[in-house]
């Protein structure tokens, strides 16, 4: 066992346990405040630089764990940048221009320091290098994995615990490789998520804001990216898909819901998961622990997708499809009358009674 990575560990969870409560003062004083609206759940004036608490933890813990003595330096600009652009949207609310400014600055720098994925292996077919195709789709993949997390920020503890359960399959898969850094680096970022919870969790006294969601998408991203470093298969792209699996679940049924009802895509809308399942009559609470259930089921398919046969992965990857379909059509994600895969099903299953009547 590293136990330089768990005291580290140890360091940012009591860091942000400690500090936290000095944040949400900062936070209301300075006006990072988030208020209510038609779209969002809470009903009172919420401090929302909660994310700048995380980003001390790590700080403090990548000392602690000796990290600083790595060749991280891009990793670490990265993430500086990443955290000025989202306390700056948190305090004066950036246009997204400026927001996608700031993450590509962080993602340039990250890939200029030569953490990229140059190799890509493709099952049947054959190795391929990139060539300068790996700064592109390297920029291209921290850019759209930080946005992630931010698109479930909507309930109380939900992007966080998300984000944990995330970063934990990631250092279990780390562990299980043999890469301490990465494991490090997890454990870490860990600590100081799940002390955050503890201020986050409903009833919230703080949101981590733009400044955490964007940290912590930022973090998984690079995470990744690292474990993925310099050679990779096309299918090990699956794996942090998988990890980011509610998010990315629930953008892609946002769209083809605003497609079917024939509204812009970028229109906001209160049929999101979490709201869907409190229409459904469960409580904040409930809702928040069914989607980490989900989250969890996401993250145990990735780790054992890293650990299967090509033929595994694949059943893997098209049981998940069915399940967030048929979950999506229960729910009434897009809408009430969407339900393409159960009406198969009936017809199917009508079908099939249909021939054994006919046999009798």
């Amino acid at each position: 066992m590293n136990m330089e990575a768990f005291a580290a560990c140890l360091a940012s969870f009591i860091t942000v346990l400690v500090i936290t409560p000095f944040v949400i003062k900062l936070a209301v004083k300075i006006g990072a405040v988030d208020r209510p609206n038609g779209r969002k759940v809470h009903t009172k004036v919420m401090p929302r630089l909660g994310g700048l608490a995380i980003f001390i933890g790590v700080a403090v813990g990548y000392f602690v764990g000796g990290v600083y003595e790595q060749q991280v330096t891009g990793m670490t600009v990265g993430a500086i940048i990443i955290v000025l652009v989202g306390m700056l949207d948190d305090l004066y609310e950036l246009s997204p221009k400026m927001k996608l400014a700031g993450q590509l600055l962080a993602a340039f720098v990250v890939v200029a320091s030569g953490l990229k994925v140059d190799l890509l292996t493709v099952p049947f077919v054959g190795t391929f290098e990139l060539g300068l195709w790996s700064y592109p789709i390297t920029i291209f993949w921290i850019v759209a994995i930080t946005n992630a997390i931010n698109l479930i920020d909507g309930l109380d503890g939900l992007s966080a615990g998300i984000s944990a359960i995330g970063i934990a399959a990631i250092a279990v898969m780390a562990g299980m490789a043999g890469k301490m850094l990465i494991f490090t680096l997890c454990l870490i970022i860990l600590g100081s998520v799940i002390a955050f919870l503890f201020y986050n969790f409903h009833p919230a006294k703080i949101f981590m804001g733009d400044t955490g969601a964007l940290f912590l998408g930022y973090a998984i991203s690079v995470l990744s990216v690292l474990g993925l470093y310099k050679s990779v298969t096309l299918f090990s792209f699956v794996v942090p898909v998988l990890i980011l699996g509610v998010p990315i679940f629930d953008t892609t049924f946002a769209i083809i819901r605003r497609i079917v009802n024939k509204r812009p895509i970028s229109a906001p809308d209160k049929s999101h998961l979490h709201h869907r399942l409190l229409a459904l009559g469960f409580s904040h609470r409930n809702t928040v622990l069914l989607i980490y259930a989900f989250g969890l089921m996401f993250a145990i398919s990735a780790i054992l997708f890293s650990a299967s046969t090509l033929w595994q992965s694949i059943l893997i990857v098209f049981a998940l499809i069915v399940f967030g379909e048929l979950l999506a059509e229960l729910i009434g994600l897009v809408n009430d009358q969407y339900k393409p895969f159960m009406t198969f099903i009936r017809k199917l299953l009508r079908g099939s009674r249909k021939v054994y009547g006919n046999d009798r």
